[in-house]
């Protein structure tokens, strides 16, 4: 049978008015983590700084709005990789002994067990940082790690860290705590060690916003591996994922406009069932290095990559910008980076938009039957694209081949007064005048990754 202790830190007195917490709060100097948003127009130019090189670009975009200032989304601490441990307390872990966190502070973890749970239930501004330090903890069917209140939980590690559930996770009454490290508030993992963790569910989980600035991860889960209601913000850290559903899934069911990932570095290698990055609202890459073995590489109803290296290998879509938030337009954006997508046979397209694409910069390597396929408009307006090894100077529509797909059903948009089709900004689109490709003799598809000529296969039938 289960016991419990309650572990407290009390403060000697309060420095400041400011000061929440005990320890570590003086690290907490930038609390604005607010987005640094950039309004955006469908057809406009906008100057878009990519925030590792801090070269400024000329783009074209639609609508929607993106990080300019992806820095200020982490405050020192965040970005602090080790604890202040002067007055932290420290514990062991024992069997079937639950730890309960009520007080902000600092708090050691050390030692192996079987059926502990740490519950942090704090004051609303209460910021709480646990510290991992050589911790392994197995649970048959409740999460290692348990946040229900508190204004921020950090995950430090420090060493090597192993949190597993074994079994079938067990709700807390209307809550469905279905992951290995659970929050309802904001969540922070850092640090100079290394955690793994392993679930028969998700692995990583937060009902607010999920920030990740060091550390290395080891995530195997039969659900998503890592995720988050509002958004997930990775500047660093060394991730290995091996995910049944999504390795990094932001999504917000009550507000469409959330659900967003925002990644500036880090080191990613991700197998995955489905997706390898979903966002609903948008994912935006600022840098960092990529391996993704998925069946959908990247993917949100905004995608926008301005750097970092990346490798996709899928096979469905490589980059797929979807009808997933109301509160955007489907548009694949590139403005730089180093990116290679190889996708597998079949009806499978490389970059795939319900919306249009634009590529202003980066150089991308397509390996495919199908290279891009888009609804809207598509430009190539810098940078170097080459399709099946051959470079391309323009993007050629691989989804209609020249006319409508068989089971695509109708594009987004409507038509205008002389019957041709208009996006839903208003642009002309096409009217089943698209491009006529041609079927070499040796029956391969063309380099440019165009489909044949006539009508286009099944069209993918969009949402």
């Amino acid at each position: 049978m289960k016991t419990s202790k309650t572990v407290k830190i009390f403060c000697a007195a309060l420095l400041s008015a400011s000061m929440i917490g005990c320890t570590a709060s003086a690290q907490e100097e930038n609390t604005n983590t607010e987005l640094n948003i950039q309004e955006i127009t469908s057809g406009e130019s906008t100057d878009t700084a990519a925030s590792n090189t801090q070269d400024t670009v000329t783009v074209q975009t639609a609508s929607g709005t993106l990080i300019t200032d992806g820095a200020s989304l982490f405050t020192d601490r965040d970005n602090a990789q080790t604890a202040d441990l002067s007055e932290a307390v420290t514990y062991t872990v024992t069997d079937n002994q639950d730890i309960s966190i009520t007080e902000a502070g600092v708090y050691v973890i050390k030692g192996t067990a079987k059926e502990v749970t740490i519950t942090v239930e704090a004051g609303d501004e209460d910021k709480v940082q646990i510290v991992l330090d050589g911790a392994d903890i197995t649970n048959t069917d409740v999460p290692v790690i348990y946040v229900k209140n508190a204004d921020k939980v950090f995950v430090t590690t420090t060493g090597d860290n192993t949190l597993k559930v074994t079994g079938t996770f067990t709700a807390d009454g209307d809550t469905n705590t279905d992951a290995v490290i659970f929050s309802k508030d904001d969540l922070v993992l850092n640090g100079t060690g290394s955690l793994t963790i392993e679930s028969t569910d998700n692995g990583i989980s937060s009902h607010d916003d999920l920030k990740i600035t060091g550390g290395t991860y080891t995530i195997t889960s039969a659900s998503d591996a890592i995720e988050a209601n509002d958004s997930i913000l990775i500047n660093n850290g060394t991730f290995t994922i091996n995910s049944k559903k999504d390795a990094l899934h932001a999504e917000n069911e009550d507000d469409d406009s959330q659900g967003y990932i925002y990644i500036s570095g880090g080191t990613f290698n991700i197998t995955a069932s489905d997706d390898g990055i979903q966002g609903t609202s948008f994912t935006q890459i600022d840098g960092g290095t990529f391996t993704i073995n998925a069946a959908e590489g990247i993917e949100a109803t905004y995608v926008q990559i301005n750097d970092g290296k990346i490798s996709v290998s899928a096979s469905d879509d490589g980059i797929n910008a979807s009808n997933k938030s109301t509160a955007y337009t489907p548009v694949i954006e590139i403005n730089g980076g180093d990116i290679t997508v190889k996708m597998g046979s079949g009806d499978t397209d490389a970059l795939d938009a319900n919306g249009s694409i634009y590529i202003n910069g980066g150089t991308i390597d397509i390996t495919a039957q199908f290279a891009f396929d888009y609804d809207g408009k598509a430009e190539l307006n810098g940078g170097t694209v080459t399709v099946n090894g051959t470079q391309v100077t323009s993007i050629t529509n691989s989804m209609m081949g020249g006319g409508f797909g068989g089971h695509g059903g109708q594009m987004p948009g409507g038509e205008s007064g002389d019957g041709a089709w208009q996006r839903p900004d208003g642009n002309s689109g096409m009217n089943g005048e698209g491009p006529q490709g041609e079927m070499p003799s040796d029956g391969q598809m063309p380099s440019d990754g165009q489909r044949p000529g006539g009508f286009g296969g099944h069209g993918h039938g969009r949402p």
